[in-house]
């Protein structure tokens, strides 16, 4: 049996700002260990085989935001782990129609296909008892069952759904599942816990594709016409799918659970393809790093309760979170606090108010702060750049241009820039002149001239550009061609 697995990629992770942005989302950052949490997402199942030799693996149908595209599909490539398909959603829609999306794309490649959906953004610490899980998942999802995980509670905790199990489904340990419950209170949490018949959800599916398009077209049929328009009129981009922007955006935003999986769950009428809803019990130190008390949780700390990274010294402090990015950070006598400092931004709340994190951003958009959306870093498919120097009528920017992959030509219609060297060799084309730069020479690019930036070496160019002129704004460019498929004046 070959199992296809699927990454939603889609979210913005923003009760963890300012680590987390729009345009950078926490599952494209490496918060517990080296790996980023994409990555790690990516790597999960390298050893399936270990638990069930009949088991394969197909690579992986990736679907995301298209702002992140590019930085997906690095990521990706510097673990080696080439998707099948880089699924593009021009808005977000949630988790039903990404998966409906990405059932049809693997159905296109495999009619048998048995779909293991994985949101980007989870932290599994052990691994083999989620192989263990994905074995006993296999196993019903090839009797038409559409599986979940419920992750077995170590806490009253109030920050996820819970599942209810029914009846037991034999030898395998799974379940029957009785219902879904929201989020609850405190007292309502306690309660689940003591009674040892509740899950957290883990929002992590096993099923087959045949079986979800069947079931979703029965619950949600509005949605599954919208995605199967999308699908069929998306356009290939590259390395990358992308949907009709006007078929999806027209598409019902819904979850998972919601669309399918409650109705079932509750005993809604059956169909042909699906013999029922199941939930395996996972015990392999699971978290969604949904707000930074829980990357606290997960992280490994001292021995009083402090999780520290970056440029950090404490005294007298416990249970606290404390990351510093760029300069130091230094804490005295905090106690259950989590403190978070970034090149452009300060971020000091109580762990219990972690949560309310999402406040900050929701002001920040409301006042159309760029701090929501980006770092002073920003990436880009051919390297990144960050701002150094910020004023009236000039700008210098640190841009960093991977090995052989060049800025599209262009030209402004506001600014001159003057380029400078730091390390590496650069190709300029400067309106009809072609010629190389290396370590410590310069050259100018007046407004209104037609340039293109090169790196042609082995090494990464790495150089500072001084931007002067009456606006600034990353709008300003004219494209006349681009290697990536960007579109003339985006900034993508």
């Amino acid at each position: 049996m070959k199992l296809h697995p699927v990454i939603l990629s889609g979210g913005s992770g923003s009760r963890l700002w300012p680590l987390s942005r729009e345009h950078f989302p926490k599952q494209l950052l490496p918060l517990v260990g080296n790996q980023t949490m994409l990555q790690a997402t990516a790597r999960r199942l390298d050893g399936l085989q270990k638990w069930n030799r009949d088991l394969t693996l197909a690579p992986p149908i990736v679907v995301c935001n298209v702002e992140h595209r590019f930085l997906i599909a690095e990521q990706m490539r510097q673990v080696n782990r080439a998707p099948a398909q880089i699924i593009l959603e021009p808005v977000g829609r949630n988790t039903a129609p990404a998966l409906t999306i990405a059932a049809l794309a693997a159905a296109a490649i495999d009619p048998e296909a048995i779909l293991l959906v994985m949101p980007a953004d989870h932290v599994i610490a052990n691994e083999d008892e989620f192989l263990k899980a994905v074995v006993v998942g296999c196993e019903l999802a090839l009797d038409g069952m559409m599986v979940t995980f419920g992750v077995v509670p170590r806490n009253p905790e109030t920050g996820y759904g819970y599942i209810r199990k029914g009846e037991s489904q034999g030898k395998s340990g799974a379940f029957k599942i009785d219902s879904f419950f929201e989020k609850p209170s405190s007292k309502k949490a306690e309660e689940y816990l003591a009674s040892g018949q509740y899950f957290w959800n883990s929002g992590m599916f096993l099923l087959s594709a045949s079986a979800w398009l069947a079931a979703i077209e029965q619950f949600k049929p509005a949605i599954t016409i919208a995605c199967r328009n999308a699908f069929e009129k998306g356009k290939k981009d590259l390395d990358f799918i992308r949907l009709d922007t006007d078929a999806f955006a027209a598409c019902e935003s819904d979850s998972i659970d919601y669309a399918v999986m409650e109705p079932l769950a509750a005993g809604a009428k059956s169909i042909k393809e699906v013999s029922g809803a199941a939930v395996v019990p996972l015990d392999a130190g699971w978290s969604d790093i949904g707000a930074w008390s829980s990357l606290l949780d997960a992280r490994e700390k001292d021995s009083r309760g402090n999780a520290l990274s970056g440029d950090v010294y404490v005294n007298d402090c416990d249970n606290s979170l404390i990351s510093s990015q760029h300069r130091l950070v230094t804490g005295v006598g905090l106690r259950d606090m989590i403190v978070v400092e970034t090149s452009d931004a300060v971020m000091v709340a109580h762990k219990d108010r972690s949560q309310d994190v999402k406040k900050i951003v929701d002001w920040l958009k409301k006042n159309k702060r760029s701090e929501s959306q980006t770092h002073q870093r920003v990436y880009r498919p051919w390297g990144s750049y960050e701002s150094v120097v910020d004023g009236p009528r000039f700008q210098v920017k640190r841009i960093v241009v991977n090995p052989n992959a060049a800025l599209s030509l262009q030209m402004h219609h506001h600014r001159a820039e003057h380029w400078i060297v730091v390390t590496g060799t650069a190709r300029v084309t400067r309106g009809e002149e072609v010629f190389l730069l290396s370590e410590n020479q310069s050259t100018y690019i007046p407004l209104g001239v037609t340039h293109r930036l090169e790196n042609p070496g082995m090494v990464p160019l790495e150089m500072i550009e001084v931007q002067s002129g009456s606006y600034l704004g990353e709008d300003d460019i004219v494209r006349f061609e681009d290697q990536y498929g960007r579109t003339p004046g985006k900034k993508s």
